[in-house]
Parts: C-alpha cells; sequence; structure tokens
C-alpha cells in the first residue's frame, strides 16, 4: 500500500489566518493518523508578495499548534531543498520537458498582444502554433518569453474529490496558463504539480479556493504520465457578524490568525481544539475536548463537512475556559505570569486558584483583578443592598466595628481571616451577606469581584485592607 504523504504549502506572503492553521492542522492529522509523513513545503515564487519574516512566523505557529512536520526547511527531509526558490532548475527541466512533447510552448508576446483576449477569456494564444523556425529566430535573438500549457480545446476534464465527488470542467474554460515566467520563476499551478509529484504526496487538502484550478493541475499530471494524488478540498471557515450576516472570516470579524488569538491571551492548544472542529467530527463521538493525541486517533476523511463552518468565538470561549479549568494553579499562575507581577508567589498561587475557572482568555484577567491595584472612586450608592436591606448608613453601622476587629488580627491567613469575620456575623446576628456586602464594596467598588471578602482581604494585604475600610467609613459618615 502507498504510504500516506500530505504537504502543507503556504506562500510566505503574511501571516497565518485560521483557514490555514486549519488546512494544515488536517493534513498533519490525516497523515499521523494513517501512520504516514507530514511535509511542510515553503511556495516563495511570488517574489512580489513576499515577507521576509513569514517563514520563521509559520514555523514558530505550527511548532507552538504543536504540528510537527516530518519533512521541512528545518526539518531534513529525502526531498529537500523543501523552498520553492530553491528548486529552480528543477521547474526549468520539467517545463521544458512538456516543451519537447508538445504539451506547453514558448510564448514571446508582449504585454499588449497577452492582454488581447480570445473567444474563450485569457490570453488570445497568439504563440501556440508559432512555426519552428520563427521559435529558433527569435531565440536566436534573446528574445524574452515565458512558457505555456497547452490546454486541450475541446472536451472536458474530470477529477474525483474526496467531499465534492466528480468534478468536471470544460477545457474551453481553461486559459493556455504561464507555467515558467520570462526569469525562469515558475507559477504556483506549475510548480505545486511538479513538487507534489517528486515529493510523493499522496493526498492534498487544501480550501475549496483551488478547485477551479486542479483541472489545469489534473492535465499536467496527465501529460507527464504521474498518477493523481487524492484530493481534499476543505470548505471555507466564515465569520457572522454583528448583524447575523455570514462571510469568510475576516478582520472584521475579530482575531482571525493563530497569532492573535495568542495575544488575546488564549491557550494554544485550545485553539488547536477548535480550529480541528470547524469542519470535522468525530464519528459516533460527542467529545469536543482533544489533546493532539486524541485528534490524531479519531482523525479521519469521513468526518469532514462538505458545507462551511462559521468560527463562534462564544464557543471558543468556552473551549478555552475548559482548558483554563483543568489546569493546576501553578500552572495557570505561569501563564498569567504578566499580569501577576504585583503580588508575591503564595498570592499568585491563590490568585490563579480564583481566576482560573472564571476567565475564557488570559486578556480577561486585567479587568476582573484592576480593583486590586487601583481601587474605583468612591460610589454611596453601591452600598445599598434591597436583598440585604442595606442602605449606605445601616452599611456604616456594620463597617465600624467590623473594622475594629479586623484591626486586631495579627494572622493575615485565609483561615484567620474567615474564623474572625465569621465570629462577627455570628455575634453581630446579622445575614452572612449583609456583613459581606458593605465589606467588599469598601474593598473593590464593584458589585462584582473574584473571590469574596475574606479572599480580597488577604489579597491587599492587612495595611491596604483597613486604608481601603477606613476611607471607606469616613465617606459614608461625609467626614
Amino acid at each position: 500500500m502507498k504510504r500516506i504523504r500530505t504537504r502543507f504549502a503556504p506562500s510566505p506572503t503574511g501571516y497565518m489566518h485560521i483557514g490555514n492553521l486549519r488546512t494544515a492542522l488536517y493534513a498533519y492529522l490525516f497523515a499521523k493518523s494513517q501512520g504516514g509523513d507530514f511535509i511542510l513545503r515553503i511556495e516563495d515564487t511570488d517574489r512580489a508578495r513576499y515577507v521576509a519574516d513569514a517563514v520563521d512566523f509559520i514555523e514558530r505557529t505550527l511548532a507552538a499548534a504543536k504540528i510537527i512536520p516530518d519533512e521541512g526547511p528545518h526539518h531534513g527531509g529525502a526531498f529537500a531543498p523543501y523552498v520553492q526558490s530553491e528548486r529552480m532548475d528543477i521547474y526549468k527541466k520539467y517545463a521544458e520537458q512538456l516543451v519537447e512533447s508538445g504539451h506547453a510552448y514558448r510564448c514571446f508576446c508582449s504585454g499588449e498582444e497577452t492582454s488581447e483576449e480570445n473567444k474563450f477569456g485569457g490570453y488570445n494564444r497568439h504563440c501556440r502554433d508559432l512555426p519552428s523556425a520563427e521559435v529558433e529566430k527569435n531565440l536566436a535573438e534573446g528574445k524574452p518569453y515565458v512558457i505555456r500549457q497547452k490546454m486541450p480545446l475541446a472536451g472536458e476534464t474530470t477529477f474525483f474529490d474526496v467531499l465534492h465527488g466528480n468534478i468536471t470542467i470544460a477545457n474551453s474554460e481553461l486559459e493556455d496558463q504561464v507555467l515558467l515566467k520570462s526569469d525562469g520563476m515558475p507559477t504556483y499551478n506549475f510548480a505545486n504539480v511538479v513538487d507534489d509529484h517528486l515529493m510523493e504526496v499522496s493526498h492534498i487538502i487544501r480550501g475549496t479556493e483551488f478547485i477551479t484550478s486542479t483541472p489545469k493541475h489534473v492535465l499536467l499530471y496527465e501529460f507527464f504520465g504521474w498518477e493523481l494524488p487524492t484530493f481534499i478540498h476543505l470548505a471555507p471557515v466564515m465569520g457572522k457578524a454583528a448583524d447575523g450576516t455570514v462571510s469568510k472570516l475576516s478582520k472584521r470579524h475579530g482575531a482571525t490568525s493563530f497569532n492573535d488569538l495568542i495575544e488575546a491571551g488564549y491557550l494554544p492548544e485550545a485553539i488547536t481544539n477548535y480550529v480541528a472542529l470547524l469542519g470535522w467530527s468525530p464519528k459516533n463521538s460527542c467529545q469536543e475536548i482533544f489533546s493532539m493525541e486524541e485528534l490524531i486517533k479519531s482523525f479521519s476523511l469521513d468526518g469532514l463537512s462538505k458545507s462551511p463552518a462559521v468560527f463562534d468565538y462564544a464557543k471558543l470561549d468556552w473551549m478555552s475556559g475548559e482548558y483554563f479549568k483543568a489546569m493546576s494553579d501553578e500552572d495557570f499562575a505561569r501563564a498569567a505570569e504578566k499580569y501577576f507581577a504585583d503580588f508575591d508567589a503564595p498570592r499568585k498561587i491563590f490568585l490563579a486558584s480564583l481566576l482560573k475557572t472564571r476567565v475564557a482568555k488570559l486578556s480577561d484577567i486585567p479587568a476582573m483583578i484592576s480593583f486590586l491595584k487601583n481601587l474605583p472612586p468612591f460610589d454611596e450608592e453601591l452600598f445599598s443592598n434591597k436583598r440585604n436591606k442595606l442602605t449606605p448608613q445601616k452599611s456604616a453601622e456594620i463597617l465600624a466595628p467590623a473594622i475594629k476587629i479586623l484591626e486586631q488580627v495579627d494572622d493575615w491567613s485565609l483561615d484567620a481571616l474567615n474564623e474572625k469575620i465569621s465570629a462577627f456575623t455570628a455575634e453581630s446576628g446579622l445575614k452572612v451577606g449583609a456583613v459581606m456586602w458593605p465589606l467588599r464594596i469598601s474593598l473593590s467598588m464593584q458589585k462584582v469581584t473574584p473571590g469574596g471578602v475574606t479572599e480580597i482581604l488577604y489579597l491587599l494585604g492587612k495595611e491596604v485592607s483597613l486604608e481601603r475600610l477606613n476611607a471607606a467609613l469616613k465617606n459614608l459618615r461625609h467626614e
């Protein structure tokens, strides 16, 4: 049986958006699930759009997503080099081979001539049947040329796609595409076919935008007498706008690249897990949380959908939250280190235990704990609470004796604070909520906080806690 080999072949023209990541992930999962090889190949023939650091960025992104190539620019392999700009002699050889076999021709047309369309659209095929003497004359004069594919003028080209079945396109719709440019650089449609064959790629997984180009690729395989790979064209990833309309995922929908999502504070593992489910689902299972090993074990092509998937940030938030909940307090503290810089080691771990069940992404943290560093302005209305029958005056009456109790606490630990406040509540004869509300508002000046009174007291420390409590009492008394 032929070994399964897949590839991810990005162009270094920008950063990796979600659609690119999903293509790489599915190619990787399929290869690994079948005991095969996953190749990273850089298709950098479009030099006008080349971005200098894009290759490094792509490789860092794959590494962060735990998508590890078996072969690639920095991974070695029997078919090196894996960067197309380093394979120029190979493309020239095969382009010339097509010219010799009559399946391609040299085109000497200028820009004006190539812009004149024929009845099929596209290039008017002026040089398609030039007499050999004229070709030799042009070559002797050093006239620049491109090499074009000689498309059949009649009939149809059909190929099979795993998701979409048989797809047929009339050959009359196919332009005599350029294979090799005048500077010797190959076009994408030529180089990817040559490389996929030479690198023994068995399955080509890519987006549906390449379906219309595939007949051109199929004809090249036929012209060379090469075996066709299996094609799988993935439906696009869509985004939903605020008005409910759905269109192809773009910046207007929010963060759309792996790096954007990392910068927003999502865990790489959660992003990869979520992206895996954008167009694929495990058979006979409702499982949604997967490790990479579980994804590899569960992945199969028959779990792919041919319908577009909609990127749902709410679902990503839920999934990311599940990953945070499963983390140890120590691991979460390390992940959130830059937000915890103002706290000592024990308080970092304690804060992690409070927050890891409350956040969807790490960037949620600053807003949740900002009151610990900077107390919001005093707001007397916050001390009114109908449920606990509290008014600002009643809150002041509760705060005064509570402060005196807390001033006597020497061991500012969670256990000691809990014991003192519980005892005060019992002695006061008040409901727990009636005692906790004015204390928590005084300490935070906000209705919702991560953790309750004792947790906030512990995190703030004795000095800051008492400063805030006394300031609130003074304001409530209008002193």
